[in-house]
């Protein structure tokens, strides 16, 4: 039997349509916090962090984290086991993940005008016309930033669907039959081919999993056992890293040879870095001295420490509302909002951030207050960069430790 996907604007009846096709079709609905929950259990990620991770804009911090590719590769890897079964619907972001080669997967999308959608929103949420039309909004623009991110096209492209259904047109009696119809085609039922091609899903699945936990985010592809690693940022030693991942890509069963390649953007100028999970990567440093704070921020990058700047203190707390870093350094004399009042707000809000104040015109009155609003560290400028680094790395280190414990 046929594997449909379902992925809808919202306020599209998608889970009526869904369901209504679940008890005619006799399949299972498996929906994306189904797949967030497996894999969260299987891979130790908290569900909400999941779905952050996944749905929201790009973390600042990911170029050196590699934490959307790692989660997006967890995501795809329970998808792929899910796709060994059939007559199951995908309802919502997780048919995206599906290679197009296989052909027993029905893509469905539904649509409808922003009229029939915001009266739809009112009805279901009891908001009025403007709050409904701004959530739509944010829900489109969520919805960009997924398929932008994974297939770099925009969420309604036609070519990224077989069946595109606008509902408020086309109605819900018809929008089921539609799709009903088509999933009994024969065009659309499993073949050899299409079932081999699942296999080779699941087993780049398994390999990017693999690479994806020694810290390597690549693109990974495999046909009858036979992996392909494409390497889509510049290294230094090329050789060197094809000799890691083939090793590491060789020791996962099912694998009998591997290939490396480099992508069309590997000779953009962003550098491949293998991600270090014994060592801080979303570090906030907080300074109005711009120049001080990039030349830090360009030195913490030399020893393999991915850091982010704020210039002020607004600046910082807009900053962490959205990306929670590990670690921040933190000036205490800025205009606006200072040092101790963000150092309180975080602590409130965001307690699981450590907080090194570095600072070249605080007073004992400023540590002591520093200090017992929980400040992991007070140092003075100029301070010595290794004397910084191994504060950060032990800051870092009870992060970790309070993780492990929960």
């Amino acid at each position: 039997m046929a594997v449909i996907t379902i992925f809808s604007a919202s306020y599209c009846q998608s889970d009526v349509i869904t369901s209504e096709l679940s008890q005619r079709l006799g399949y299972r609905i498996i929906e994306d916090h189904k797949i967030i929950e497996k894999a969260g259990k299987l891979y130790d990620v908290a569900p909400g962090r999941f779905e952050k991770t996944l749905y929201h804009k790009t973390s600042i911090f990911n170029r050196f984290t590699h934490e959307r590719e790692r989660y997006v590769g967890y995501f795809k890897s329970i998808v792929a086991e899910y796709l060994k079964q059939d007559a199951i619907i995908f309802h919502g972001y997780a048919g995206h993940l599906i290679p197009k080669h296989i052909s027993h997967v029905l893509k469905v999308c539904l649509i409808a005008d922003p009229k029939y959608r915001v009266a739809q929103a009112v009805k279901a949420q009891r908001l009025s016309e403007d709050e409904a039309l701004k959530r739509i909004h944010k829900d489109d623009e969520g919805r960009r930033e997924w398929t932008e991110y994974v297939l770099r096209k925009a969420p309604w492209n036609p070519s990224l669907y077989d069946i595109v259904l606008p509902i408020d047109k086309t109605g819900l009696e018809d929008t089921i039959a539609l799709i009903a119809g088509n999933a009994r085609k024969g065009v659309v039922q499993p073949t050899d081919a299409s079932v081999s091609a699942v296999k080779d899903f699941a087993l780049a699945s398994e390999v990017e999993v693999a690479l994806a936990k020694e810290g390597h985010a690549v693109d990974v592809a495999a046909q009858s056992g036979k992996v392909t690693i494409t390497i889509n940022k510049h290294v230094i030693i090329l050789s060197r890293l094809e000799e890691e991942l083939k090793k590491i890509a060789k020791a996962v069963p099912g694998v009998s040879e591997v290939e490396t390649r480099v992508g069309p953007d590997f000779y953009q100028p962003d550098i491949y870095r293998k991600f270090d999970f014994e060592a801080p990567s979303k570090v906030l440093l907080v300074d109005d001295e711009r120049e001080f704070v990039q030349t830090l921020s360009e030195r913490l990058l030399m020893r393999d420490v991915g850091s982010a700047v704020a210039y002020d203190g607004m600046q910082a707390l807009s900053v962490i509302e959205n990306d929670e870093p590990e670690v921040m350094i933190l000036d205490l004399k800025m205009p606006g909002i200072d040092g101790i009042e963000v150092l309180r707000r975080v602590k409130a809000e965001h307690p699981r951030v450590e907080v090194i104040v570095l600072t070249g015109h605080g007073t004992a009155e400023d540590k002591k207050t520093c200090q017992e609003l929980g400040a992991f560290a007070y140092l003075q400028k100029p301070v010595d960069i290794e004397v910084l680094t191994k504060t950060m790395n032990a800051a870092y280190e009870k992060l970790r430790r309070s993780k492990e414990k929960k």
